[in-house]
């Protein structure tokens, strides 16, 4: 299948059209039509090669919402029309411990990734979703339920995942105390799913200039990292905190919040962290933990979930042709909402 979308053809590089083509239909196989594509943290990090060197010319894009367009002979799940999404995962081997039980994201033998990654069958690249098209095993579409506004559904498949997978495996519910370091593309979407799930949450940032931000999310508040009186006071205030920061830094001041027994999930970092200090997880048995996103079993719950109680990532809308000002916007910092690509202005 021809196609056309953005790709970075080197590290550092600016996006810009690429038409490639994508694999004939096998079996299993789901084509897709690409009507929103979000945009994520870690495309940046990808096209810019933090994450160590990637195959060019590389199409990212992990967060994609569309139409099927085409199915293979064997498909039964899904027909033309049906409105169906696919986020950071497009195959996995099906048939360790992990892929049986619905956590393909950790499969044994390693999960394929949807862009950057290599397909298991013929071990070609495969490309992402800033495109107009996508191929994908029917395994690993999911359903976009119809009370989800497909403009803004993008981001839950990979922001919000990353962020409800760790809250529904540390068994967040009514009245557990929930910290939420940082409030950009991750964090915003912790604190809406934490709220849903009747949390008390409080939203951990070096400022309180988001403070109106954090309570319209429906948080108590901003409590202030760089207030050591404030964070004193705060002691063994939090069951759980869900650590959004996207750069190396350190847990050491975070850790004294957690009440016994209390977790510290890493969520945005990938990569190097700090120096950690053992004594505060020691004196309160706590943890520091880490969680990437969660398998298609749970990526179907998000979405059913996001669905029932109408939660919808903040998203900004722009045109592909503005992938590299979204880009140098993000460059900047962990910005408050997420970016979407509205892919009905790229044609063949």
């Amino acid at each position: 299948m021809k196609t056309v979308g953005y790709a970075a053809f080197s590290a550092n590089a600016q996006m810009a059209p690429y038409h490639f083509e994508r694999r004939a239909l096998r079996g299993n196989d789901v084509a897709i039509e690409i009507l929103y594509s979000g945009i994520c943290h870690s495309d940046l990090h990808t096209v810019n090669g933090d994450w160590g060197p990637h195959p060019f010319p590389l199409v990212p894009g992990h967060e994609i919402i569309g139409q099927v367009i085409d199915v293979g002979a064997d498909v039964t799940r899904y027909k033309v029309g049906d409105k169906v999404g696919v986020g950071c995962m497009v195959d996995s081997c099906q048939h360790c411990d992990q892929c049986d039980h619905g956590e393909e994201q950790y499969c044994r033998h390693g999960l394929t990734v949807t862009y950057g990654g290599l397909d298991r069958i013929t071990g070609e690249v495969t490309q992402g979703g800033y495109a107009k098209h996508i191929v994908v095993r029917e395994e690993f579409v999911l359903r976009i339920p119809a009370a989800l506004d497909m403009k803004r559904a993008a981001p839950i498949l990979c922001a919000g995942i990353t962020t409800y997978s760790p809250l529904r495996t540390w068994g967040v519910k009514a009245g557990t105390r929930v910290g939420v370091i940082g409030l950009g593309g991750l964090g915003h979407m912790a604190v809406k799913l934490a709220v849903a799930m009747g949390a008390e949450v409080t939203v951990i940032s070096r400022s309180a200039s988001k403070d109106a931000d954090a309570k319209k999310l429906g948080a108590k508040g901003i409590l202030v990292s760089t207030d050591a009186e404030a964070m004193k006071a705060a002691a063994c205030s939090l069951d759980l905190i869900v650590d959004t920061v996207p750069v190396k830094h350190s847990v050491d001041l975070y850790t004294p919040l957690l009440d016994i027994d209390g977790t510290l999930v890493i969520v945005g970092q990938v990569g190097p962290m700090g120096e950690l200090m053992s004594v505060p997880l020691l004196l309160g048995r706590r943890r520091v933990a880490g969680s990437i996103i969660g398998g298609i079993r749970e990526t179907q719950e998000v979405l059913d979930f996001c669905a029932e109680h109408n939660i919808h990532p903040e998203c900004e809308m722009i045109r592909p042709d503005q992938i590299n000002d979204a880009f140098a916007v993000m460059e900047k910092g962990d910005i408050a909402h997420r970016y979407v690509m509205d892919m009905s202005s790229l044609a063949l």
